[in-house]
């Protein structure tokens, strides 16, 4: 291995990564049939030691190298597995012995972090939600296309063999016939992040100027650094992003059989309510999202049943059961299947239990070696879940975002008067309940406008475009730039 430990400036990487076509051929020679991949993991953080823990378990890889701004973490996990620590994942991309990296950094560098490395010839493998905003989702799928590399997205949900199983019960045998809406649900409860009157002090290990990368630097005012980043709009997506994502990839999947990109109009409803807390994403978010099939309503909240209960809350909506904490429903016009991570079951109409599902095994390790395996093969069909795929999933998140960021005051009745579904009534009458428990007004909450959107363009059409499309592209801080 060469020596990597010199200065790498901006300038110097980026006349490496525009000489990419030279380098991808140099690396896909090199990657002959069944060789070791060599892999980085960038982002040593939980879902980092995570993600190390399930490729270590596959077979036809080797962790090689770690990198993360704060070099103490990037140290720990190296030192676990035999690997190289670095504190800046450039070191990475120049790196001729890493043949595919693994990006598991906040949400803010996914991106970024995928295109230096397609850029410099390298697989990727990269953690949901693919993008921050979605304008860079789609650079990410550019740059794939563009390279050849072989790139998925981590909604190991999509390696469940369990998947296909209930797509063909709900549109090949059409056993509850034909599906009429879906709700989803994140009833996850979390606590508040804290709220200084002075700002954090960054740990000395942390090159925070790196950490914040194509984010704005911002003092912080919560009492962590690290993972606590996904309630900031700054760096994070909150719920919608973090568990969101995986749920509205599992309803694309399954309900939708990937026949619908992203949603062709958003209305959305929420805020972070009954915390006093440095956090700005909502703890209570609920959105209709409009598709040319049928809507999806969903529901996400941190909040916990009763003030100082163990729990979250529990949605019900009119249905035969309560959703999954974290899950969704597809109602049918003959009866209702339940999904989650790992399990299913379908309900007639009168609630009975007429066929379980769920195959036992790790989803995660399936997920990587599919990814590892398709590395290995220069074979992308092998891969469970392409980045194009995950770009739209993670696109349902992004406008659920958007909508809230850009919504205004809240008007109950508009709410209500969004659709006449009688599902999405409930919803919002055991929202009301839920908030009435905590003493908080619905009139806390704001609400956005019925936001169009025009799914082949990825731009908001229609009277409210322009409240929306702002917030499609976010502003990126000099040298970390996404080009296009």
């Amino acid at each position: 291995m060469k020596n990597l430990n010199h200065s790498i400036s901006r300038r110097s990487f980026l006349a490496a990564a525009s000489s990419a076509t030279v380098t991808l051929a140099t690396s896909n020679a090199a990657m002959a049939a069944g060789s070791e991949v060599r892999l980085a993991i960038l982002g040593a953080g939980w879902r980092g030691g995570q993600l190390a823990g399930s490729f270590s378990k596959a077979n036809g890889c080797r962790i090689v190298a770690v990198a993360d701004p704060d070099i103490r973490l990037a140290k720990e996990l190296a030192e676990k597995h035999g690997a190289t620590a670095h504190q800046d994942l450039r070191h990475v991309m120049d790196d001729e012995n890493v043949d595919a990296v693994v990006v598991a950094t906040c949400n803010h560098w996914h991106c970024l972090a995928s295109i230096w490395a397609i850029n410099a010839g390298k697989d990727v493998y990269v953690e949901k939600p693919l993008s921050h905003s979605q304008w860079e989702g789609a650079k990410v799928v550019e740059a794939a296309k563009r390279s050849g590399q072989i790139v998925q997205i981590g909604t190991q949900q999509r390696s469940d063999p369990m998947q296909a199983e209930a797509k063909a019960f709900l549109h090949q045998e059409k056993a509850l016939g034909d599906v009429q809406y879906v709700i989803a649900a994140r009833m996850g409860q979390r606590a508040p992040i804290g709220i200084r009157d002075t700002p954090l002090t960054i740990d000395k290990e942390v090159d925070y100027d790196l950490w914040c990368g194509p984010a704005s630097k911002e003092k912080i005012y919560r009492d962590k650094l690290h993972y606590d980043w996904h309630w900031d709009w700054n760096t994070g997506s909150g719920e919608m992003g973090n568990w969101g994502v995986h749920i509205l990839d599992d309803v694309r999947n399954v309900a939708y059989q990937d026949q619908v990109s992203t949603p062709t109009a958003v209305t959305a409803a929420g805020g972070r309510v009954a915390w006093d807390d440095a956090g700005n994403t909502p703890n209570l978010h609920v959105a209709i999202l409009e598709t040319e099939m049928f809507p999806t309503y969903i529901a996400l909240s941190n909040l916990a049943a009763t003030p100082g209960g163990k729990g979250g809350w529990k949605l019900r909506a009119g249905l035969p059961a309560n959703l999954p904490g974290s899950g969704y429903a597809v109602v049918c016009d003959g009866g209702t299947y339940f999904g989650q991570r790992g399990r299913g079951r379908a309900m007639d109409g009168t609630g009975k239990v007429i066929k379980e599902f769920g195959v036992k095994g790790d989803n995660v390790l399936r997920h990587v070696q599919a990814f590892i395996d398709a590395v290995q093969s220069r074979d992308e069909s092998k891969l469970n879940a392409p980045i194009e795929n995950g770009h739209y999933s993670t696109g349902w998140c992004n406008l659920a975002n958007v909508a809230i960021r850009a919504a205004g005051s809240f008007d109950e009745a508009r709410l209500h008067q969004a659709t006449d579904q009688a599902a999405w009534e409930r919803i919002l009458n055991e929202m009301r309940d839920q908030l009435m428990a905590f003493d908080v007004s619905p009139s806390n909450l704001v609400l956005s406008a019925r936001l169009e959107h025009d799914p082949k363009t990825e731009r908001f059409v229609g009277d409210n475009a322009d409240a929306g499309n702002p917030f499609l592209k976010r502003q990126y801080r000099q040298g970390f730039e996404i080009e296009g």
